[in-house]
């Protein structure tokens, strides 16, 4: 019988080994006449397809590395792709539909679709499908004397909304060990203090700050969740070298320095960091937190009782003239536009269009409201503002409960953190700084900085996880 199945088996170990020979010398085959036929007609666009056949094929050997090349080439990464058009597609904008699809790949591929199961997943799924939503009702004629904005517009704005859901996701689900998420924190933290020394002077930092800044990859998020996890680490993290700590409290002082002495009439790359400060600090000890918070009231209500004027006039403009139009234009909108269609909103970049049909301050002109909320609202209308305001409830409440799971380590020092810089980007949010960026306004470029959140947020998620397995293998 088996020296029967003898010639078989060698037959069909023939046909294996010549298949794999065929395959690997049909892939040189292939390489050369690529080779030369790019040698003659080499543009960018191909050299991007090779480039991004070959980084998903590394991608869907080594999985995990993809988020710290999302992380750190949004940061730093100056690529874009152009589409003819005045908008740009970062770099940011196609790593994060790449390794979802990719995530996605490997699941049918292992047949095991698998979602992380957290409270936040509803609301993050509502939010998606309220997006959609608002991008089908858009296209409807709320204002006959309005026309939405052009398709490609709207899909891109649309897209913005399920990217930043995505970028939770494959936090969220991807990584599965504390080191992980560490080395996400260390890669930020350690971009932000070469981007700090740079805001300096100091070369060849300065080349660092300067290009961060050129494409946008340094707006108030990234001021703002800097100085969260550094704090978190700084006040929560026994297990850091003293070292570590010196570098820490370093990177914290000379972030709030340059935003608040440097920097001071952008109110948005200090003001927000000071209050991810102080809830940390109030997280850390509510004694220390509501001293420093009778303190922070003696010294605007006495010492300087115009700070609070300043602080409005420099985070929202300077002249009493920009002031007044910014405040007309949130009222406009809340009050004439939004009423239009106020269940599922104009739809995504839609409301531009529909700004000069009612004069603001006399002019009829296209604006934007300045002010992510109204954005939100104005765009998906009440049913995505909801769900826009149920994620971070969400998300915040699963912080609150996490801080009890670790003690003193990394993840504590991460879920404080966290927790901070939560209270200080939906305080950011209300100052024109984006958690969903506008299109008419920072558009596609505010993407960098504003996934910052939504990378931070998943890694909660994936904390949750972590603890939840911990316990599991505990009680066995």
């Amino acid at each position: 019988m088996n020296n029967r199945s003898l010639p078989f088996r060698l037959s069909l170990s023939t046909i294996q080994h010549n298949q794999q020979f065929l395959i690997r010398w049909g892939i040189i085959a292939g390489v050369l006449a690529l080779s030369a036929y790019l040698g003659r007609n080499a543009t960018d666009r191909y050299l991007m397809i090779i480039a991004g056949v070959f980084g998903a094929l590394i991608l869907m050997r080594w999985m995990k590395i993809g988020l710290p090349i999302l992380l750190v080439a949004s940061l730093i990464v100056p690529f874009g792709l152009d589409t003819g058009s005045q908008t740009q597609l970062n770099v940011t904008v196609i790593l994060v539909p790449a390794l979802l699809g990719l995530w996605i790949a490997d699941m049918v591929r292992r047949r095991h679709m698998y979602i992380a199961p957290s409270l936040t997943t509803l609301p993050l799924f509502a939010f998606a499908l309220a997006a959609t939503f608002s991008l089908i009702a858009g296209n409807f004629p709320w204002n006959y004397f309005a026309h939405p904005a052009p398709v490609i517009t709207q899909i891109a704005a649309w897209a913005v909304f399920i990217f930043s859901i995505g970028a939770f996701f494959l936090v969220a689900n991807q990584i599965t060990d504390q080191r992980e998420l560490m080395l996400l924190v260390v890669l930020f933290i350690g971009i932000g203090g070469l981007y700090m020394i740079g805001r300096l002077g100091i070369p060849p930092f300065s080349e660092v700050a300067t290009q961060m800044n050129r494409i946008a990859a340094d707006g108030s998020m990234f001021w703002t969740w800097l100085t969260a996890l550094a704090t978190g680490q700084l006040l929560f993290n026994r297990r850091l070298p003293r070292g570590a700590h010196i570098a820490l409290l370093g990177l914290i002082a000379l972030t709030v320095y340059i935003g608040f002495f440097l920097a001071r009439d952008w109110a948005s790359g200090w003001a927000p960091p000071l209050i991810a400060i102080g809830v940390i600090v109030w997280l850390r000890s509510w004694r220390v937190g509501m001293v420093l918070g009778i303190v922070g009231a003696i010294a605007i209500f006495f010492l300087n009782p115009n700070l609070l004027n300043n602080l409005l006039a420099s985070a929202i403009g300077v002249e009493s003239y920009s002031i007044s139009t910014r405040d007309a234009a949130r009222q406009i909108l809340v009050e004439q536009i939004f009423p239009l269609s106020p269940v599922f909103g104009l739809g995504p970049a839609n409301y531009y269009f529909y700004t000069p049909l009612y004069p603001i301050l006399g002019w009829h002109v296209n604006f934007n409201s300045h002010n992510n909320y109204v954005d939100i609202l104005v765009q998906t209308g009440a049913l995505g503002f909801a769900c826009f305001l149920w994620i971070f409830v969400q998300v915040g409440w699963l912080g609150w409960r996490l801080r009890e799971k670790f003690t003193g380590d990394f993840a504590q020092g991460y879920i404080n953190g966290c927790l901070g810089g939560i209270a200080a980007t939906l305080v950011a949010a209300w100052l024109a700084d984006w958690v969903i960026p506008f299109a008419y306004n920072i558009g596609l470029r505010g993407f960098r900085a504003s996934i910052l959140v939504w990378i931070f947020m998943g890694g909660l998620v994936a904390l949750e996880q972590i603890a939840r397995r911990s316990s599991s293998a505990d009680a066995k």
